[in-house]
């Protein structure tokens, strides 16, 4: 019998520990394993930075959820993203989204220049705009879907034709939709990324990141190899936190879409905003993509207010349950200025809101935002 997501997300990497009968999995916290005197690995281990049996949990159970062959987690999003733009050789020509979190792009345009790797940002929303961008030669295409913070999609099988087509790999940053609602190896992707802080953790406590490979082929293989050199890897406790999100991701996922869908429809309809950027609602561009490659449509959306900045920071002001802070995926509600923390070069709108909807009831969340709204039409 094949489990059903659900099934596996509980039980992947969460067999019963050997030595003891526990079924809650160990921690591993030993940075170091003993080995025989010329370095015979007794039991498949050596030091922390190279491995640790908490890792290879969570990287069987990312690897199991994703549909992937083999994965790799590393102590934040950020250091999976590099990690995996790093493998590029000098010369390489990667295309990123032109809406894409800030982080990528401050490391494409500071960071891959200096390695000889030049970055091109596409609208990936938009499939011949992506073929045009093709014509010259390219390593790899990057695609972000939802987009953050403009929830773009972009149409992943469709993608994967045109990178394949061209000699290029297909990377989609996945953590916004979570394999719970969409499985871009399943379309064509060759790697997913994911900040796995979101959504994988579950509740604003532990940092984490992601690459989960289509192949273990020698690109999954460079990837280890820089991991295992430059030593951003994972610590066995927040492994051990993020294996734990695991198990009620399917569930929590349940929630914060339904949520969503109350507070985006609520949005769509009040006389301050101009404009809801979730596509769950039939009017977003993306609306039919999404039903076709996601199952739900995701907890994030972006509000666009028609007073501007300063609507959008009243709002955010006025929040109750909101909290304005960065990140998203945790049971708490967060809005978040996106402009504001960009840093010295925003691309965000400046009249957008970014926000995370969370486990609370659908109903306080609309309350909160309908006092937060109100005098602002």
């Amino acid at each position: 019998m094949t489990p059903r997501f659900e099934t596996l997300a509980v039980h992947a990497g969460a067999e019963s520990d050997p030595l003891t009968g526990a079924v809650a999995p160990p921690i591993h916290l030993s940075t170091t394993f003993r080995h025989g005197p010329a370095a015979e690995r007794i039991a498949g281990y050596e030091y922390q930075r190279e491995g640790n049996p908490t890792q290879d949990r969570l990287e069987t159970a990312l690897a199991a959820l994703e549909g992937g062959e083999a994965a790799l987690a590393y102590a934040s999003g950020m250091a999976a993203a590099a990690g995996l733009l790093e493998t590029l050789p000098a010369g390489a020509r990667v295309l990123l989204p032109d809406d894409c979190y800030s982080g990528v792009r401050y490391l494409a345009d500071e960071f891959l220049p200096q390695r000889g790797v030049a970055a091109e940002y596409v609208d990936m929303s938009d499939a011949a705009a992506v073929e045009a961008a093709c014509a010259a030669p390219v390593a790899l295409v990057w695609a972000e879907t939802p987009s953050n913070p403009l929830l773009k999609v972009a149409d992943l099988a469709a993608l994967a034709r045109i990178a394949h087509a061209r000699g290029a790999l297909l990377a989609c940053d996945n953590t916004f939709a979570t394999p719970v609602l969409q499985r871009p190896i399943g379309l064509g992707a060759d790697v997913v990324m994911h900040s796995a802080t979101k959504y994988f953790g579950g509740h604003s406590d532990v940092l984490g990141g992601a690459l989960v490979f289509a192949r273990r082929d020698a690109w999954f293989e460079a990837a280890r190899h820089r991991r295992h050199v430059t030593g951003a890897v994972l610590a066995p406790f927040s492994a051990w936190l993020l294996l734990r999100g695991c198990r009620s991701l399917a569930a929590r996922m349940a929630m914060h879409c339904a949520n969503a869908r109350v507070l985006a429809t609520f949005l769509a309809a009040h006389p301050a905003v101009a404009r809801v950027h979730w596509p769950g609602l039939p009017s977003h561009p993306g609306h039919a993509v999404a039903a076709r490659q996601m199952k739900d449509f995701g907890a994030m959306l972006s509000v666009q207010l028609r007073g501007g900045r300063e609507a959008a920071l009243a709002a955010a002001g006025r929040l109750r349950l909101f909290t304005n802070a960065t990140s998203l995926g945790g049971c708490e509600s967060l809005v978040e200025h996106r402009a504001s923390v960009e840093g010295p070069r925003p691309v965000s709108p400046q009249d957008l809101l970014r926000i995370s909807v969370g486990l609370e009831h659908p109903d306080d969340l609309v309350a909160d935002w309908a006092q937060a709204l109100d005098g602002l039409a």
